[in-house]
């Protein structure tokens, strides 16, 4: 047996890990943390520090003893998870593990923690030359962050139980970001649109045909505000026998700044715009990446660059684009983390040199090594990191100004505009094969200079409401309010969705169900300081304080303890129990003639007798579309995953397979769909495999609801 031992997270990581160190060194995976807090009880004595009771799962017991087993006679462990809290956190535990269960006297094996932020030779290599101790801080503070998640979820889960819906959880962060998600929908529920039109005209340089459009932006020297089909009818017949001339001409060249590397976040949210990944996708697709040693470590707020990474872009950049595509000096960020020791790389190719299409490829199998999904957020990632070092674009930007009076002596007066732009120099935007900005040449004008009337385009518009969250804007704002940490944005909307707070919606926005708004309303009247913005920042600032060193966790769990827990048990004694609101559905049941509802179950949506307990009946819900079936004809339906996600499937399923991720618009080929049917159908079996009890879980659910009335 090797007298060098390496325990890291997961399998992939210790196949990359062994490619560099060689025979000496033995490397297995503990398949994450082998320690937790127990389920089914508090786990936590708040009387003496806030000690946390850790045990190992039940499914870890077996893993657990064959890696303690692995460690006998080892007279170097090295402990290697990942470079973050939560791999410091899984390192400690691991030692507390080995130390309590290895029949070896920890006095005679040599541990040493190793970090490294991306998987290559050198980094590893310089990493095991320079091992250090645990970093008990950060220790510290991943184990403040998951006792006081226990602490609020313990102690208000069960109360939203009794009050509100079985089966719900309250949670630090994930209530805060559901608060986010409901106060959207209430704005656009409360949003009264008004009508507002835009008055367009086209113009031309006198006898020559250069067309451009102008468009309306004051009258008689005050800002446009033409609010109704009167008003613009009056504009229109003033414009249309207007005399149009040029009142100013402006122009200036402009540079526009590529963006900084990734962070976790802007990752996320990129990958969401451009591959339509949600966050948990991308994350999992990154953590590949990085443990085949292709990215820098993926769980980031930093925007912080290596040396020699940068160095190594810029000959890359000279070699490829030539000089003029490279700045006089490096571009540096700023790093918004005030966590200097915790203030990573940003995420980053290992070697610029490796292009998406010189991605690993196995000769043997004739195929990629890495996914579709792997090479598209790999390119993503690539393409940002050259860009971020390259000369900026410069772009020549002209506002053309023009006045259209009529002849009479007091008619009126118009301005309208006119913005043109034309990419002068590409610099950074030559990466991309579009660039980020759509050209308007507008032909050479003069001030003064008379203009032709061409045509007139009015247009009645009406105001909007602001946009439902994505999942990635849903963590953009959860990082503009400080809550949160890369490692937890992805997982916090995963339970939002596993505790059936939000729902997908057509066009991958998120909305709130009914169980979510209601959650939320009590937890405004009654615990408005544990989801206030402000407060959650607070908190999250001092576990970072602890990562620090500069704050001990029980001075941050004693300052929230006693108040919260005092505020829970009168809650509990004074406030009633809250109805969630039910959608009506239109049918009727077919057994007692009673009104059919929409609730929520383990499993999402169903329909069930409003006139329960009376009426047990219950019954799956398939959300008619209109739609007629391409392959047989049939009706189609929307149907949900177990995960809540949308998906449009043939009624006769069985029967026919045809089913789709979008939702079917027109004429839809069947070859089409091919790919889709495969996926959505395969999500559709395992629901129609949980239908098979699902009746059975409904009247569970149902009657879990009766009982805590």
């Amino acid at each position: 047996m090797s007298k060098n031992l390496v325990i890291v997270e997961s399998p992939t990581k210790a196949r990359t890990l062994s490619q560099f160190l060689g025979k000496d060194y033995q490397i297995i995976a503990s398949m994450g943390h082998v320690r937790d807090l127990p389920k089914g009880e508090f786990g936590v004595d708040v009387d003496h520090g806030f000690k946390p009771k850790y045990v190992i799962p039940k499914n870890k017991i077996k893993m657990v003893n064959q890696l303690v087993k692995s460690t006998e006679g080892v007279s170097h462990l090295y402990l290697a998870p990942d470079p973050d809290r939560e791999g410091e956190a899984i390192a400690w535990n691991l030692l507390k593990v080995i130390d309590a269960k290895s029949k070896t006297p920890a006095s005679k094996r040599n541990v040493q923690r190793v970090v490294f932020h991306e998987i290559t030779k050198d980094a590893v290599l310089a990493a095991f030359g320079h091992p250090r101790s645990i970093d008990q801080n950060l220790v510290e503070a991943q184990q403040a962050r998951r006792v006081l998640d226990r602490l609020v979820g313990y102690k208000l889960s069960p109360l939203l139980w009794k009050k509100v819906k079985s089966r719900l959880s309250a949670g630090r962060v994930q209530s805060v970001a559901l608060r986010l998600v409901v106060e959207r929908e209430r704005e656009i529920e409360g949003f009264k649109s008004e009508e507002y039109w835009v008055v367009e005209v086209e113009v031309s340089k006198v006898l020559e045909g250069e067309i451009f459009t102008v468009t309306l932006q004051k009258v008689d020297g005050k800002k446009a505000s033409v609010k109704n089909q009167k008003q613009a009818d009056e504009v229109v017949a003033d414009l249309k026998t207007a005399k149009y001339t040029v009142a100013s001409v402006e122009s200036k060249e402009v540079k526009k700044y590529p963006n900084p590397p990734f962070t976790t976040s802007t990752l996320q949210q990129r990958a969401a715009n451009v591959l339509g990944f949600v966050p948990k996708r991308t994350m999992s697709v990154a953590q590949s990446l990085y443990e085949n040693g292709l990215i820098t470590y993926m769980r980031t707020d930093s925007v912080n660059l290596a040396p020699a990474a940068v160095s190594a872009v810029r000959k890359f950049i000279e070699a490829k684009y030539g000089k003029n595509y490279l700045p006089p000096k490096s571009r540096a960020y700023k790093i918004k983390s005030k966590l200097a020791q915790e203030a990573h790389e940003a995420i980053r190719p290992t070697s610029i040199e490796v292009t998406s299409d010189k991605l690993p490829f196995d000769q043997a199998q004739g195929k990629q090594v890495i996914s579709q999904d792997e090479r598209k957020l790999y390119e993503l990632i690539w393409k940002r990191m050259v860009v971020c070092q390259m000369a900026e674009a410069v772009v020549d930007e002209t506002a053309v100004d023009v006045e259209a009076k009529g002849k009479k002596q007091k008619a009126k007066s118009y301005l309208l505009r006119v913005n043109g732009q034309k990419i002068k120099f590409d610099g950074w935007y030559r990466v991309y094969a579009k660039a980020p900005i759509t050209e308007q040449v507008l032909p050479d004008l003069a001030k003064d200079e008379p203009l032709d009337f061409k045509n007139i385009n009015p247009q009645q518009k009406f105001t909007e409401p602001p946009a439902r969250y994505g999942e990635a804007t849903l963590i953009r704002d959860l990082e503009k309010h400080g809550i949160g940490r890369p490692s937890t944005y992805a997982p916090t909307i995963s339970t939002l969705y596993d505790r059936l707070y939000i729902e997908r919606l057509e066009g991958k926005k998120i909305g709130p169900t009914p169980i979510g708004k209601t959650t939320i309303e009590f937890l405004e009247k009654y615990f408005g300081d544990i989801i206030d913005y402000s407060f959650t920042a607070d908190m999250e600032n001092g576990l970072d304080d602890i990562a620090l060193g500069k704050l001990e966790m029980p001075q941050l769990m004693e300052k929230f303890w006693k108040p919260f827990e005092e505020k829970v048990d009168r809650v509990a004694e004074e406030a009633e129990k809250m109805k969630v609101e039910v959608e009506e559905t239109g049918d009727v049941c077919e057994r007692c003639g009673k009104p059919m509802v929409v609730r929520y179950g383990k499993y999402g949506k169903f329909l069930a007798c409003s006139g329960f307990p009376d009426c047990k009946n219950t019954k799956a819900l398939n959300e008619e579309t209109g739609l007629v079936c391409p392959v047989d004809g049939g009706q189609v339906v929307m149907k949900r995953t177990k995960r809540g996600r949308p998906f449009w499937g043939c009624a006769n399923y069985p029967n026919c397979t045809f089913a789709s991720w979008t939702k079917p618009e027109g004429e839809v080929s069947k070859v089409s769909l091919q790919k889709d049917s495969g996926q959505a159908n395969e999500s559709f079996d395992k629901s129609q495999d949980k239908s098979k009890v699902s009746n059975i879980e409904r009247k569970e659910e149902l009657q879990s609801d009766k009982k805590v009335e």
